[in-house]
């Protein structure tokens, strides 16, 4: 990128009254990564605000910590434990209770996270900038990573995907989640970049008991992730769990309903969504429309994962963040999204035309195409054309 559009972006973060218009425009065409200007970019985009820090160290206080000292402490003073506030008192309401239930819950993302990614070492990497509040001495609690030890020690292993509990894995299993060669595990004092990942979405598993955690989020948390936690400006990097807890909130608070699996029908759910993609289709390239469905290829088949994850286990991780930067910079971002998903399919119009039902679903499943810009230019073409 130039040194000029460089100065642009600057200018236009330097505002005293930030004009978002003005910036939407400078991001759709892809963001510069030099001196930190697309972590800040997604952070104005997103709507972070700094003040939101504080609030965060907060949550790690009353989800994680008070918690773990309740935990750590029982045990240690037997005779005034009463049934109220006993690990076996059967009451839902119970704080046990809910400890136990957000334990699996725990699992559930803690197996997902250490998936992030797995053929780049970034994830597994210690951060630079470890949360000194979960890691202060002073506080002798359990950490949620010794609350994954022990759970996955005592108890099967739940399963949740969208649908809900899925899968039911023995006790025994459960042991060999991890072989040992597989992760190295960081001296204390230190945290991995996936372990600030699992707790960012067990914050927001706590804080939103009606969605919680579902598998896939982590694939939406851990772009933002990457480029707060890559940012060249150490100021800004320092903070990266905060910020990438409130963009994804704040992300998820537009996106959420098409994890909801009651929604699915409703205006604002899934299928709508992937019938969009469809409709669009039918509007743009007729010939293209009619021949998935002469081929009964329906859009759940490939973009019920296109469009829950924002096209991030398509592409690349930096091809990922650059179509990121101009989704994000559309007002209407997830409009945009059903365009893109629409401009992949017209690109490669000519293969699945002639292409038979399994050739297709291979090509949908394991998409050509590497170039989003190519894909970008199509999807603001067939914009324009509308």
């Amino acid at each position: 990128m130039s040194s000029n559009l460089n100065e642009d972006f600057k200018v236009a973060l330097s505002e005293e009254k930030l004009d978002l218009k003005v910036l939407r425009e400078l991001c759709f065409s892809g963001i510069p990564f030099e001196g930190g200007i697309r972590a800040l970019c997604w952070k104005r985009l997103l709507y972070l605000f700094v003040s939101h820090r504080e609030v965060y160290s907060q949550f790690l206080k009353e989800m994680i910590i008070q918690p773990g000292i309740a935990k750590a402490n029982l045990g240690l003073s037997r005779e005034d434990v009463t049934m109220e506030d006993h690990p076996l008192n059967p009451n839902p309401d119970s704080k046990w209770n809910n400890y136990f239930r957000d334990n699996e819950v725990l699992l559930q993302i803690d197996k997902d996270v250490r998936r992030l990614y797995p053929d780049m070492a970034f994830f597994q990497r210690p951060t630079d900038y470890p949360c000194q509040l979960i890691l202060d001495p002073q506080n002798d609690y359990e950490t949620l990573r010794r609350r994954v030890e022990q759970t996955t020690l005592k108890a099967q292993t739940v399963d949740r995907n969208r649908s809900g509990v899925t899968n039911v894995s023995s006790p025994g299993k459960a042991l060999n989640l991890y072989p040992s060669n597989e992760y190295e595990v960081l001296p204390s004092g230190c945290e991995a970049h996936w372990e600030v990942v699992e707790r960012i979405l067990f914050i927001y598993a706590k804080l939103n008991p009606g969605i919680a955690y579902v598998q896939g989020m982590n694939e939406v948390v851990g772009p933002i992730y990457y480029t707060f936690a890559t940012d060249p400006n150490n100021e800004w990097k320092e903070h990266a769990e905060a910020d990438t807890f409130f963009c994804f909130t704040n992300l998820m608070s537009e996106n959420r309903d098409m994890f909801i699996k009651s929604l699915d029908d409703s205006q604002c759910g899934i299928t709508y969504k992937m019938e969009s993609v469809y409709s669009m289709l039918k509007e743009k390239d007729m010939d293209l429309y009619m021949k998935l469905q002469e081929q009964n290829i329906k859009p759940q088949y490939f973009t019920f994962r296109w469009l829950t994850l924002l096209l991030s286990q398509e592409f690349l991780l930096p091809d990922v963040i650059r179509i990121w930067d101009t989704l994000f910079s559309d007002q209407d971002r997830f409009d945009f999204l059903i365009l893109v998903c629409c401009a992949m399919l017209v690109l490669i119009r000519d293969q699945l035309l002639a292409g038979d039902f399994t050739v297709n679903m291979r090509l949908l499943q394991d998409y050509p195409i590497s170039d989003v810009h190519t894909i970008l230019a199509k999807a603001k073409e067939l914009q324009g054309g509308s």
